[in-house]
């Protein structure tokens, strides 16, 4: 018998959802049957990472493969909650709407508004005050520390900023970014009896880090984003010229250092 034709009226979210409980049912798959929140999770990351290269490539078939995929993550771990008595996903969508209302006064309740600055202050002092944030103790609590370190780097810096602990202006961080790579490169110089130390160094390394995560915020750009752009230009890059001495007979290893920088000066003319 083949597939069941899905009608254009019919509603796929719910469908999904019903695909879901039936994986998880008594006749359902072994595997799905045997997931938790927590192994559900991890699914959900490496999902969200598929995501973010759909995003990334600009291809739309690609970001809505993968916004499925994430959808999928998201209603399976709301199905175990589902079957523990805990919540579903309409109280999930519920929630959130209540949220997403609350936080924005300015287009459901009338505000007045005159930046997107005041809008941000606005959302954070209204955050401040919902059941979970009013016991955080401090405004870095609720960023979270699995967050890849760029990203926490640059969530800590804004919200420390908010409260008024920031620098005036770009060149006053751009300042502060060139005193803490000198004080890494006197770092590199330092050697006791057993050699430099590689923590101190490390130490410092991870300040210059920090300090231009807070140049790229201070420039209004996000530093992940600069960072996988830059890497996907040197990818590119190495890889045009790494075939273009495979296509010579030629092994990358073999290739002289002055060789291999002309060749790179080449390919950077070519490849943008």
């Amino acid at each position: 018998m083949g597939k069941k034709p899905l009608r254009d009226n019919e509603h796929y979210i719910d469908r999904l959802t019903g695909l879901i409980e039936t994986l998880r049912g008594d006749n359902g798959c072994p595997w799905d049957k045997k997931q938790t929140s927590k192994s559900m999770a991890l699914y959900l990351k490496e999902e969200m990472y598929e995501l973010f290269e759909a995003i990334e490539s600009g291809s739309p078939e690609e970001i809505c493969e993968e916004l499925g995929d994430v959808l999928f993550q998201v209603l399976f771990i709301a199905r175990i909650y589902q079957e523990t008595g805990c919540f579903s996903i309409r109280d999930v969508a519920r929630l959130n709407c209540e949220k997403m209302i609350s936080r924005h006064p300015h287009v459901f309740a009338g505000d007045k508004v005159d930046s997107v600055e005041q809008i941000k202050q606005r959302w954070h002092e209204i955050k401040r005050t919902e059941k979970n944030h009013a016991a955080h103790q401090s405004v870095l609590d609720s960023i979270p520390s699995r967050l890849p370190p760029l990203m926490r780097a640059y969530r800590v810096s804004e919200r420390a900023a908010r409260t008024g602990f920031d620098w005036d202006d770009m060149p006053e961080v751009l300042h502060q970014a060139e005193n803490e790579w000198d004080e890494f490169k006197d770092e590199l110089k330092q050697s006791g009896p057993e050699g430099p130390d590689e923590g101190r160094i490390a130490m410092e390394f991870g300040d210059v880090l920090f300090t231009l995560t807070n140049v790229a915020r201070f420039a209004g750009i996000h530093p992940e984003t600069a960072l996988i752009d830059s890497i996907n230009k040197f990818e590119k890059r190495f890889r045009h010229m790494e075939e273009k001495i495979l296509n010579s007979g030629k092994t990358l290893e073999s290739v002289s250092r002055a060789d291999k920088e002309a060749l790179w000066k080449k390919t950077k003319a070519a490849v943008g």
